[in-house]
């Protein structure tokens, strides 16, 4: 009970100091309490604090710190949309700022933090993707650099996996109001295009193989041939590309069902 009592008392005493805080007139008594509450991880409290103070330090050299900081709590309290803004507002007005380095990598971080779902749209993932390459470009040298590229080729991996969502859909629907097989193959195809390289590229090319032989089997007789040999080459690129593939096997059985069609 006493410990209970004296946490109690700790955390009433601390309530009254931050409610004195905010009444104080003192911005700098503000500014350094703020800077205290961010280092304990009451990121809420400093934010408050220092939103205060940054009219009354705006035009000044504390400004730069103020925005900086405001941008760091809302990283902290996972507002990663509202921290891009402030990070992108750094940028603008002190391009050649002392925080720079952070502002540009955590602008680029901070849409990585908040792109939705690969079934979503990626508008965010496209922002992510934009900042982080000119991030790169413009500071290669930088410690931030080697995890910027990695969100690269995550966000390039997702944008394929979006790809392969939709290929795989055309795919289902089959031959419903008319050929989605193609719809199917061109989605795949543009995706690996697009995004060599990409996690996805087995899948992709799995279903680039299986809808080229769908569309034979589903072909009129005086096509099926031109369509067999398609297939055939299809399924000669997927084995080479992906010998080990966990669909070897179905390809094998593709491939009897087109050398049939070609005897």
């Amino acid at each position: 009970m006493a410990v209970i009592a004296t946490v109690v008392v700790l955390l009433l005493t601390g309530c009254g100091e931050y409610q004195k805080l905010l009444k104080s007139k003192d911005p700098d008594q503000k500014y350094q309490a703020a800077l205290r509450y961010f280092n304990d991880g009451q990121y809420m409290r400093a934010q408050t604090l220092l939103d205060d103070v940054a009219v009354y330090y705006k035009g000044t050299e504390r400004s730069e710190d103020v925005i900086c900081y405001l941008a760091r709590c809302y990283m902290g309290n996972k507002d990663y949309a509202t921290a891009a803004e402030y990070y992108e507002a750094y940028a603008r007005n002190y391009p050649k700022g002392k925080y720079i380095v952070e502002a540009r990598y955590q602008i680029g971080h901070c849409y990585y933090m908040d792109a939705p779902d690969a079934r979503l749209d990626q508008e965010i993932t496209h922002k992510a993707i934009k900042w982080q390459t000119e991030f790169v470009e413009l500071f290669p040298e930088s410690p931030y650099a080697q995890d910027a590229y990695k969100q690269i080729e995550e966000m390039y991996d997702r944008l394929a996996q979006k790809e392969y969502y939709s290929a795989n859909l055309y795919y289902n629907l089959g031959t419903y109001l008319g050929n989605n097989y193609q719809s199917a193959e061109i989605v795949a195809k543009n995706a690996l295009k697009k995004y060599p390289g990409n996690s996805y590229s087995e899948e992709l090319s799995w279903i680039i193989l299986q809808a080229k032989y769908q569309q034979m089997v589903n072909s009129f007789e005086e096509k099926k041939a031109d369509r067999a040999r398609a297939t055939e080459d299809e399924y000669y690129n997927f084995i080479t590309d992906f010998p080990t593939s966990k669909h070897r096997q179905a390809a094998e059985k593709i491939k009897k069902d087109v050398d049939k069609v070609l005897r």
